[in-house]
Parts: C-alpha cells; structure tokens; sequence
C-alpha cells in the first residue's frame, strides 16, 4: 500500500493531501452509517504523528460539520513533529476552529486521561500501516488504557499495534468495534487471530486506481468474496440432468459415526450435485440412507469395530464417480487407515480429503500424492498431526504453513478456522471472508467436504472450487446466524440454507451476509 501510494502521487498525480481527504471522509461516513447516536456522542480522536495522524485530523475537521459537539482531539507528541500532507491536515482543522491537545510524554496522559476514557466513541488514529515494530512507549500505554476501559473504537487503516503484514499480534494493541481501512484489506485484518480485534471490517475506496495497486505485483493473496466469486458462477443449462451436473461419492462413517457421513452426503446433494453416493461399512449403510431417501449407499466390508476393511478398496475404486470424499467418521482402526492410504493413492479422480482420511497421514504427509488432484481441508489440529506440530505452532503461523505445505506437496489445502486459507501449489492464498464464531460446533468440517466435492462434481477446477466451496459453506452459516442467532447453531441449519446462499450468489441480495 505504501508503494501503490507512492505510484499514485508521483505517476498519476493525485496530491497525497487529496487522498488523505478522501481517507477521513471515508471514516467519518462509515461512524455516521454504523452509529446513529453519533450526532450526540461525546468523540475523542487519538493522532500520531505520521499520515494516519493526519487521517484523524481530517476526521475531526469533517465530524465538525455534522452538528455534533466539537471531537477532542489529542496528539500523541508535539506538532512541530508533523509535517507533509497531515501538517496540511494539522492545519485545515485548526483554520476550521479545531483544537488540537498534545500528549508529548506519559505524564501528559495521566493528566487527561480520565477525560479521554470517558468517551463515547474513540478514533484511533495513532499508528498506521507504516508501523514495523510493535507497540512501544507512550502508545502502548494508551492502547492498554482504552481496551481496559472498553470504550467504543474506530480503528483508521488497521488498529494501532497490528503490523499490516503479520497476522499475529505481535504486542500491544487496539481492539477495535469498527475498522476502515483503505483501497484493500490487509492481512491482519482478515486472518486470526488479529483478525479478533478489528471488529466490523469496512473496504474504502479512496481513489487509488486498481492498476496501480495490480502494478505493485502478482497478487499472491486475495480475498475470497461475492465479488471475485460471480464471474466464476454462470446459470445450468436448460437441458442439465442428474447425470450432467456430477456424482459424489462419499467415503465415510464407522458404527457410531453414521452422522459424519450423512452431513457431508446431505451437504453435497443440497449444494448441486446430481448424485451423492455413500460408500461406508455395511452395518451403518442402512442408518446413513434414513437421514434422506436421496442418499444411495454402498456397504462394504468392515473391521470387528465396525470400520471400513481394507476389503472394500476395490469397490470404491471401481465405482464411476465425479469425485471422492473422503474421510469424515471412518475411524482410525489400523486397517481403515490402510484403507484410507491405499484409495488416496490409487484414485485417478479428485479427492477432497478431510477428517480421518487426514489423520491416516498423520506425520506421513510425504506420502501423500503429489498430482494435484487432492483438496485437503485440516482443521489447525488435524495440520499439526500432518506435519508433526503442535496446534499452536500451526495457528501462529497460518499463512506460511498453508502455502508451504501446498507448495510442497502440490495439494490445495483448505486450512480451517476464522478466516479459512485456501492455499494454491502455486502459493497463491486466498482468505475467506463469509462464517462465524455461532459454526464452532460438531459436524461443521462434514458439511464443508461434502460442499467442496459438489463443487467439483459439477466441473469447477478444483482452486474454484475449493474457494467456493468455503465461500458458500461460510456464507450458509452467516445466514444462519442472522436468522437463528449465533448460540445453538448445527451443522444441518446450513445445509438447509445453501440453495438459498446459491441463489444469491446468482442474485445479490442485501439481506444475506457477504453477499
């Protein structure tokens, strides 16, 4: 952004204070749409020193306007340290009738405070998209000082304290309500875990042209949304049948674990596909066809714990599907997990893999095949056992992993969690922006494969796919939530909801999160 700022002013000859205008309006359009009472409530912008400060200056200059009483507005340092276009910022506000209050050192701010933390609202203004180096000294201070307080914050760019390359949070840093960053997201703001501290993200459009920002570099990271996604989504043709629009074949469930199979068999059926077959032991086949009579079934051969043998890899490789998915409840008996690697290296159609059918590669991921053909979809615990890790280490470093290991392996690898990474061989990654907190509950990564590998059945390439995949799986638990509420929520509610959320996808509506 940095660079794509620079081409902007220099090459296209948009002054840098025209785009520091467009920032604050930005901000102060964005507070007037998320907070009603904002014609009333008592505001306090926190400015640093560099552009981010002058955003904020600008802030409080266009909030003036609006008939609401005047926004204190507090530097964190002197004025004669600003300069550029938010010394002009700096300036514009006080010609306006502002006022600006400075906080040089720590004992500034224990004298004002308790005014400041009595706020209704606070913009923070202080660090931008600049910042290398977590937050130090008199800014960490009042970073801790706000959060404690819990008062509402507006977050320019990013909230103070994330670094705009990292996704961790590398030290002290402002939790923010509302975030409004600038042209588009940057990675802390739509990856865990700082992702947990922007609260609602909104994308502004200040007039950088979208050349410019191409003409930075490949874009190696993208944000999987309604947007990207449309073009990809095209109408079935009228003469479309069952045979025309793909066969899934489900590989999954164990006695005790029959729900696994049926949520991603049901899954699949209501996100497209012609077909859904379920390949699981014979004991469970007749269990797994009760949850849908559109569910057909092949029994197969089973251990004495009622888990796939290793006598039914002959069926399910002789069976003429679009795709295999496998894994969700097969178990983890030593024969099952033979079963399991032996289908995974012999199948000559694509796989998505997930659940049990990970785990039998457990700390054996180099032998996975390397063809191409493979979705994988780990949870960050089912990826730490792949490449013997802890969970942490795998959280810490999401983006890394994710695009190491495709690249590695020539998989494409869907790493769950907030902010689900689809990683490309070719270390591309793509973060998701649909789901929320109301889809940790069992069942969910079931519905997810059975999704994915509807998706493929019906043609998509498998990268399309698989960010689709997630997008709508996502989306359905947005609808959900909206509509039930975040607490209680199963998997089924989104399987119920995904005809609705391809709907929309084909025809926007406002009313469907994310889309």
């Amino acid at each position: 952004m940095q660079a794509a700022d620079r081409r902007a002013i220099e090459d296209r000859g948009i002054p840098a204070a025209t785009l520091m205008e467009r920032a604050g309006r930005a901000v102060a359009d964005a507070m007037a749409r998320h907070f009603p009472q904002l014609t009333s409530a008592r505001c306090t912008i926190l400015c640093g020193r560099g552009n981010n400060g002058g955003d904020g200056f600008v802030i409080a200059r266009l909030l003036r306007e609006r008939v609401m009483p005047p926004a204190g507005v507090y530097l964190l340092g002197r004025t004669s340290d600003v300069s550029g276009a938010a010394l002009s910022a700096l300036n514009a506000l006080l010609a306006a009738g502002g006022q600006v209050t400075e906080i040089p050192d720590e004992s500034g701010w224990n004298e004002r405070s308790a005014v400041i933390l009595a706020s209704d609202i606070i913009v923070d203004a202080m660090v931008g998209t600049g910042s290398t180096q977590p937050l130090s000294g008199l800014p960490a201070i009042v970073a801790h000082a706000v959060n404690e307080r819990g008062v509402t914050v507006v977050a320019v760019d990013l909230p103070s304290g994330l670094l705009a390359d990292r996704a961790d949070i590398a030290g002290p840093a402002v939790k923010a309500a509302l975030t409004v960053t600038f042209a588009v997201p940057k990675i802390p703001l739509v990856c865990a875990p700082a992702a947990g501290l922007v609260g609602r993200l909104v994308v502004a459009d200040i007039g950088i042209p979208g050349d410019v920002i191409d003409s930075i570099g490949p874009p190696h990271m993208t944000l999987i949304d309604a947007e990207a996604l449309r073009p990809r989504v095209h109408p079935r043709a009228l003469d479309a049948h069952k045979g025309s629009t793909g066969h899934v074949l489900v590989v999954a469930g164990s006695r005790g674990k029959t729900g696994a199979a049926a949520l991603s068999a049901m899954a699949a059926l209501r996100s497209g596909a012609g077909l859904v077959t379920v390949a699981t032991p014979a004991s469970c086949a007749t269990l797994v066809s009760s949850f849908a009579p559109e569910i057909m079934t092949i029994p197969l051969p089973e251990t004495p714990d009622g888990t796939a043998s290793r006598a039914g890899i002959d069926a399910v490789l002789a069976f003429k599907a679009s795709v295999l998915a496998v894994g969700p409840g097969l178990g983890a008996w030593a024969e099952t997990v033979e079963f399991i690697r032996e289908i995974v290296k012999r199948s000559t159609i694509p796989i998505v893999l997930d659940a049990d059918g990970l785990n039998a590669f457990a700390g054996r991921a180099d032998t996975l095949p390397a063809g191409g053909s493979i979705i994988a979809t780990p949870h960050p615990g089912e990826m730490a056992r792949l490449i013997s890790r802890s969970t942490s280490e795998v959280q810490a470093e999401r983006l890394h992993i994710a695009a190491a290991f495709s690249a590695e392996r020539k998989v494409i690898l869907v790493l769950k969690g907030q902010g689900t990474i689809v990683a490309s061989p070719d270390r591309r990654l793509s973060i998701n922006s649909t789901g929320n907190p109301g889809m940790a509950t069992a069942g969910m990564g079931d519905v997810l494969t059975g999704v994915i590998a509807a998706v493929v059945a019906q043609g998509f390439p498998l990268d399309v796919a698989a960010r689709l995949g997630v997008f709508l799986h996502g989306a359905a638990g947005d609808l959900a939530a909206e509509q039930l509420g975040p607490r209680g929520l199963m998997a089924h509610d989104l399987i119920d909801r995904m005809p609705a959320v391809w709907r929309r996808l084909d025809s926007p509506s406002p009313s469907v999160p994310g889309l």
